[in-house]
């Protein structure tokens, strides 16, 4: 797979981002799509998924949390909602619980709805659902970095890129 864009919004966000540029700097292959952001969608990454034509379970969001105070950053495809039991868990910890919009914000360099696992202001420990992932060469949808922005490229590449654990989180 080549880097390439699909265009599909009128007015298409930066194709080049921070989370592009760590892809780059990985030597992973990828591929950006966007498409038109729909701001009062009630779930961003199921109205991404619908927009591009994509499985919801393919495309996966990217949520902030802390766990005994200390920021995480979660993947879990889109149609599935984080437990928090398992999140703590995952991280060693007693108790998790999503951050404040304004908090992800602040520590990711992101707005929300557009905050990517890639690129980040500086990196966090990362978990990936592992019932959100199956083989390791399938394709996969994560936010590129901006709001309608998406990008595509393989599981295993996602996982070594961010040095993410693959753990059961929904």
């Amino acid at each position: 797979m080549a880097k390439t864009a699909a265009k599909t919004a009128a007015k298409a966000p930066a194709k080049i981002t921070r989370a592009t540029q760590a892809l780059d700097k990985a030597g992973c292959r990828y591929s950006v799509h966007t498409y038109a952001y729909d701001p009062d969608a009630s779930r961003i990454g199921l109205q991404a998924a619908e927009a591009l034509g994509v499985d919801p379970g393919r495309v996966l969001k990217t949520l902030m949390a802390a766990v005994d105070g200390r920021p995480v950053c979660l993947l879990v495809a889109s149609d599935k909602e984080v437990a928090m039991k398992r999140v703590a868990a995952a991280f060693s910890g007693k108790a998790a619980a999503m951050l404040k919009p304004a908090d992800a914000e602040r520590l990711t360099g992101y707005h929300v709805g557009g905050i990517s696992p890639l690129g980040q202001k500086r990196p966090f420990p990362t978990a990936i659902d592992a019932g959100s992932l199956g083989d390791p060469g399938a394709e996969i949808h994560v936010n590129g970095g901006g709001r309608g922005l998406q990008i595509r490229l393989t599981e295993g590449d996602l996982v070594a890129a961010l040095n993410a654990l693959v753990v059961p989180l929904a």
